[in-house]
């Protein structure tokens, strides 16, 4: 068994490794994955708004994108691809929602290997289904159901 997560920081904020590793072997460990590599880039809001713009056509910065590595078949490797996170992004989300901020951490990294694993929410059964995999994998976390505002709780 060996997951390795790597990371990188052009944002100083955020969560620390050991947080980030332990995130990303729930959503793993959930979907019986006990083998893979990503790497996991917190990067500021120039950085996100760059990338969403060039890969999603979309202005501004986002929270996660996700960047599946596509391996050829004939090749057996165990690397999953690329989250940047924007850790502004996140930290005023949380505030705007009401969440602690590890809590939106851990979702916004449970969330993009979700997507690195092939989930997506672009149809409304495809979201429902996403959606009750994150709350499931945060509820085993410690945290409470993430889409759901800490003032409804």
């Amino acid at each position: 068994m060996s997951i390795e997560v790597e990371v990188q920081r052009i944002a100083a904020a955020g969560p620390n490794e050991a947080d980030i590793q332990r995130w990303v072997s729930a959503a793993l460990h959930a979907e019986q994955r006990d083998d893979a590599e990503l790497t996991v880039r917190i990067v500021d809001e120039d950085e996100s708004t760059e990338l969403n713009e060039q890969y999603r056509h979309k202005s501004g910065p986002t929270n996660v994108l996700s960047f599946p590595f596509e391996c050829p078949p004939e090749v057996e490797l165990d690397l999953l691809g690329d989250l940047v996170i924007c850790a502004p992004v996140v930290q005023r989300e949380a505030r705007e929602q009401g969440k602690q901020e590890m809590a939106h951490w851990a979702h916004m990294i449970v969330h993009g290997t979700l997507h690195l694993l092939g989930y997506d929410h672009l149809q409304q059964d495809e979201a429902e289904a996403m959606e009750r995999r994150e709350i499931s994998i945060m509820e085993e976390l410690g945290y409470t159901n993430p889409y759901r505002l800490e003032a409804e709780q």
